[in-house]
């Protein structure tokens, strides 16, 4: 049976880098298919994952959701493959779109791409967006099988938790709480910003030694999701559950 993952936070928590790296262990991991998607439409993906695609090889999330019925060939015409990495797909929004280039999709519409998904693919990643307008991202926060919050310690993230809190309502018991250091030069105060959110499921520490894979995917210095501790322990010390089944 399909997973639907959400990964979701506020601005700036590292939702997309973090996406992709639970995105490529799956893959790897669970030698599992996997559907990336993001539907933000202020940064189209397409423009910074595959910065030297070529225009013909990039293709738009719009245009499927523009289509009167979805069907997966409509999926697969839409989706950009990555060449070495078979059964891994990408849907977002082409460099230039913005939400002016298609009609507002409905909920019916979204749901219908959801479905085609699940029939198909065994794991799909969103990156969500911090707009409580984003149909999709709702959508996918309401319906998810697993959602993957992230937080930092600054006063940023606490303002726009303080500010956009019910957004997040609807995950509800499918939260993961997942603590996200972004820096290592700088006092963070992570014991202090994890006991203003009630406490955090993992704490995903900073790692200086990013890069780009092959494949144009960030990576960190192995193919390991790093977790505080180590060997991906939850915070009672009980393997993570949520992506192991």
């Amino acid at each position: 049976m399909s997973k639907l993952i959400a990964v979701c936070g506020s601005p700036g928590s590292g939702k997309t880098t973090t996406a992709l790296k639970l995105a490529e262990e799956i893959y790897y991991e669970k030698k599992a298919s996997v559907q990336f998607v993001s539907p933000d439409l202020s940064v189209p993906c397409m423009a910074y994952l595959f910065p030297n695609g070529r225009d013909s090889e990039l293709y738009s999330l719009g245009a499927i959701l523009d289509r009167t019925d979805i069907f997966i060939e409509d999926v697969l015409r839409e989706t950009v493959n990555v060449k070495t990495m078979s059964n891994f797909g990408f849907l977002g929004y082409k460099l230039g779109e913005n939400k002016y280039s298609y009609a507002r999709p409905t909920e019916d519409k979204i749901m219908q791409l959801i479905r085609v998904l699940r029939d198909n693919t065994e794991y799909i990643i969103v990156d969500c967006t911090c707009d409580e307008k984003d149909l999709i991202s709702s959508i996918a926060k309401r319906d998810c099988d697993a959602a993957v919050q992230l937080f930092v310690p600054d006063m940023k993230c606490i303002s726009f938790y303080a500010s956009c809190a019910n957004q997040f309502l609807i995950i509800g018991e499918k939260r993961i709480k997942v603590m996200n250091i972004m820096d290592k030069d700088i006092y963070l105060p992570v014991r202090e910003a994890d006991a203003h959110f009630g406490g955090t499921d993992f704490c995903l520490p900073y790692e200086r030694d990013q890069t780009t894979d092959d494949n144009g995917i960030v990576v960190g210095a192995d193919r390991s999701l790093k977790i505080q501790g180590g060997d991906r322990k939850d915070s009672k010390g009980g393997d993570a559950e949520w992506l192991r089944t």
